[in-house]
């Protein structure tokens, strides 16, 4: 495959007696994951670089192009972003592993960004450090192009691809197809990752409400965080969705616009379990704070009650521990009796007082 030329050129030029230094080419291998071309829904065969591509389609006057590239460079994108013409701001932003659900247009471009997420395999909601793992998917879109740019390891498309290659009719629509089913694809793996959360968070809510439960607060905090991490991921991509969906750009034909609204409220779906989420883990939190402080004060009831127990004994082996000369008691032959009888009828009936009042 045709390799894409640094940015660089020869150094030295001009000077006498230096050494030519050629760039070093990038292959594509290394960062374009894939790239079609499609016409009239089909895509055809072999094998073309991002500048083959666009000018096979520029010069049938139909079809589009899809590129998809993992975790480029500047080195390596700013080819691509020299063929297809993209705004230097939103290059700069689709390098970047940590933007905001946005949907920007720049000319005949428009650049979208969405957050992926992953559902991690734990054993126990409560033990786990982590629960949601979240990538980004950067999208832009043009007349006759589609490219996309993905941070992370589990936002793959190449699945979603083979589905869009078998639906040609659903190709035949232009390359705005192609990013309703990327939206589509990863809202639909938000409600499988919400699906499984509330799985994860009635288990918990169980285990708080055990007679013997071992859920801290910390570990719920856990859980909250990162239902704030999916929340992050979710909510701010409610508005790009709906501004495709209402006809923000041209670049969307009618017939795809329903397929928006039917991403809209699917997203919708996703936001109102994400923030019942939410109010559920603080009413755990809350619930988890007052279990404690009723389980303290059930100990401390407990430990009064000994504590007036074991003081009995204790004040009266004090009275007769003075050194006085005249206590009658000492030389009375039944007096040890009486005074143990007596320490154990006070013990007693203080026991039998404090657990029927429920302190023991």
């Amino acid at each position: 495959m045709p390799a894409i030329p640094s940015l660089g050129g020869l150094r030295g030029r001009g000077n006498k007696g230096a050494v030519p230094v050629r760039p070093v080419p990038v292959p594509l291998s290394a960062y374009v994951v894939d790239c079609a071309v499609y016409v009239a829904g089909e895509r055809l065969p072999g094998r073309w670089t991002h500048s083959e591509a666009i000018k096979e389609v520029r010069k049938r006057h139909e079809g589009f192009v899809w590129i998809g590239l993992h975790e480029p460079d500047a080195q390596q994108i700013q080819g691509v972003a020299d063929t297809f013409g993209l705004h230097e701001l939103a290059v700069e932003d689709a390098l970047e592993a940590h933007q905001r659900p946005k949907l920007e247009r720049y000319d005949d471009t428009l650049f979208l960004v969405v957050k992926t997420v992953r559902y991690v395999e734990h054993e126990s909601p409560t033990t786990a450090n982590e629960i949601v793992e979240t990538g980004e998917l950067m999208v832009f879109l043009g007349r006759d192009f589609v490219i996309t740019v993905r941070h992370g390891n589990h936002s793959g498309l190449a699945r979603l691809r083979r589905e869009l290659d078998d639906d040609p009719e659903r190709l035949q629509l232009g390359p705005s197809a192609v990013v309703h089913a990327i939206t589509d694809h990863v809202v639909d793996h938000y409600l499988d990752v919400t699906g499984r959360i509330e799985t994860d968070i009635d288990e918990m809510e169980a285990q708080v409400f055990a007679p013997r439960s071992q859920v801290s607060a910390e570990q719920i905090y856990l859980m909250k965080r990162e239902v704030l991490e999916l929340r992050r991921a979710v909510m701010p991509l409610a508005t790009p969705i709906q501004r495709l969906a209402e006809g923000y750009t041209r670049l969307v034909p009618d017939e795809v616009r329903s397929y928006f609204r039917d991403v809209a409220d699917h997203l919708t779906t996703v936001s109102e379990r994400v923030a019942a989420f939410d109010e559920l883990l603080s009413t755990l939190v809350d619930a988890t704070v007052a279990k404690i402080s009723l389980q303290q004060n059930t100990d401390m009831r407990k430990i009064t009650s000994w504590a007036a127990i074991i003081t009995v004994p204790t004040m009266i082996a004090g009275i007769y521990g003075m050194n006085f000369d005249y206590m009658p008691e000492l030389h009375w032959q039944f007096g040890y009796p009486l005074v143990i009888t007596l320490i154990l009828g006070i013990c007693l009936l203080l026991y039998r007082i404090f657990r029927k009042n429920g302190w023991l």
